[in-house]
């Protein structure tokens, strides 16, 4: 028998997918009603959080952040029944990762965070990936029931948090290529071109497949064989700017690499490829 802490959009999916497979599962929520709504569905909702656990071999969480991680466990380890695993599918620092593997551990229980790259339709239908970290021994032994959530385990190793690190790393690219695409839109408005030709241009010009080839590039330490010159990517910067600026349109990130593009120049890389500046990153 399962419990499954935390229902939002993700963690409900995730106990409907289950309840599909013919798994009991025990479901809590901090609001109750979210955790109710899915009794008609097959679950067993529970008010007191430490009920929700009891009698379950493995307990899953999909909480917020380390702070309610850390208080919502602590609230239901009164029903830990001994030897329970509990798997933690929240994006949390990767010291609370580590702190907490190390904490249950000493009490006696299992804890994996096992962090996803997936949303609700991916819970639902067991697509999408899972990502792992730290004792072998322990993930072999849960990846069958990892496996089953999703279309993909995605291992990274025996050092614990990794797989926090790796999650947090892949959310900022999301954070910044969703806020590149806002900056994108916006210069679109200023300068009056339609959103059908700005969807047209990415139905035919796909820059993610550039994506591997820049980071090689950007990694490669090498840059005195520019193919865009810091330079003219700056002037280019500056046109975005200045027609965003003409067109009563504000751009959020662009300001920000024009800065970082001006100290690279101002340290004489102006006529190094542009990549230069993820040189300190590296």
């Amino acid at each position: 028998m399962r419990a499954f802490l935390g229902m939002g959009l993700l963690g409900a999916n995730f106990v409907r997918a289950m309840i599909k497979k013919g798994i009991q599962v025990q479901v809590w929520n901090r609001t109750t009603a979210k955790a109710t709504a899915l009794e008609a569905e097959g679950a067993k909702a529970f008010a007191d959080v430490a009920d929700a656990v009891r009698g379950a071999d493995i307990i899953h969480l999909t909480l917020k952040d380390d702070a309610s991680v850390d208080e919502v466990l602590e609230k239901a380890s009164a029903g830990f029944q001994p030897g329970a695993v509990i798997i933690d599918h929240t994006t949390t620092s990767a010291a609370g990762a580590i702190q907490r593997t190390a904490a249950w551990k000493k009490k006696g229980f299992t804890y994996l965070h096992a962090p996803v790259f997936m949303g609700p339709i991916n819970a639902l239908e067991g697509t999408g990936s899972i990502l792992v970290s730290g004792d072998q021994s322990v993930i072999s032994k849960l990846e069958p029931v990892l496996a089953a959530m999703t279309g993909k385990v995605l291992h990274f190793g025996e050092e614990e948090g990794r797989a926090a690190s790796i999650k947090l790393i892949g959310n900022l690219f999301l954070v910044t290529f969703t806020t590149g695409l806002a900056d994108t839109l916006s210069l679109a408005k200023a300068l009056h071109v339609p959103l059908s030709d700005i969807t047209a241009l990415f139905d035919s010009w796909n820059p993610a497949a550039m994506l591997p080839a820049r980071l090689k590039r950007m990694t490669a330490g090498t840059y005195d064989k520019p193919s865009w010159e810091l330079n003219m990517a700056r002037k280019d910067t500056q046109l975005f700017l200045d027609a965003a600026a003409q067109g009563g349109t504000k751009l959020a990130i662009v300001p920000a690499i024009a800065t970082e593009m001006d100290r690279w120049i101002a340290k004489g890389h102006g006529n190094d490829d542009w990549t230069v500046i993820g040189k300190d990153a590296l």
